[in-house]
């Protein structure tokens, strides 16, 4: 099955420009997600109900107001997104948009200001990482975002099918490291952070080990 699963992935992925997941909106705006993931993100927030959902990789705003979207649908939650040069920042009343290099000091000081303000003494945070995907940059991501994860919560770390897991595009420009050896750097030393494999359960993901759960 995983041959078939993987050739699928490759044809999904692969196909020309401006078709399949590159020519997907969400309520008008361009969302480069699959369509899959998405539907597991739904279910992710239901079950978690975070006060805040932060957001690395603003790109045209898409996923933000999915994101936005689900929390108006569940009465709870605010979105952070943050990206160094965003292509479209479209308004929503639960986004907070950030315009900065999304592992600079500053901008980690101001994600946590923001979330200080909370009206809930805990906050539940979800970190969702999908800016640049150089192995290094997630690395850091990674180690930076990753105390702000609340026990319980997500830190889904996106695009883990480069570099040839399955999809092989990138190799030339990212080398043989990517978002899923970042992941595979950090588990490492974080002990307090499974993947969590059931969030894969509709076969194709674009985040194959990238759904990673903080236990404690």
């Amino acid at each position: 099955m995983r041959n078939t699963v993987d050739a699928f992935h490759k044809l999904y992925y692969d196909t020309g420009s401006n078709v399949t997941w590159t020519d997907l909106t969400w309520m008008g705006h361009k969302i480069l997600k699959c369509p899959l993931d998405l539907w597991i993100y739904q279910e992710i927030v239901h079950e978690v109900r975070p006060d805040f959902i932060i957001e690395t990789g603003t790109y045209e705003g898409g996923s933000s107001i999915y994101w936005a979207s689900l929390c108006q649908l569940f009465q709870s939650g605010k979105v952070i997104s943050i990206d160094l040069s965003p292509r479209a920042q479209p308004k929503h009343p639960l986004v907070t948009y950030i315009t900065a290099d999304s592992t600079s000091q500053r901008t980690i000081e101001k994600v946590k200001e923001l979330i200080a303000d909370s009206i809930n003494p805990n906050p539940v945070v979800l970190v969702n990482l999908d800016s640049l995907h150089m192995y290094d940059h997630v690395c850091k991501e990674l180690e930076v975002y990753h105390p702000l994860v609340t026990p319980g919560s997500y830190m889904i770390v996106e695009d883990t099918n480069l570099c040839g897991h399955p999809i092989e595009w990138n190799r030339q420009a990212f080398g043989d490291k990517g978002p899923w050896e970042a992941v595979d750097e950090f588990l490492r030393t974080h002990p307090e952070f499974e993947v969590d494999t059931s969030r894969e359960k509709l076969l194709m993901t674009f985040n194959p080990r990238g759904y990673l759960k903080r236990k404690v």
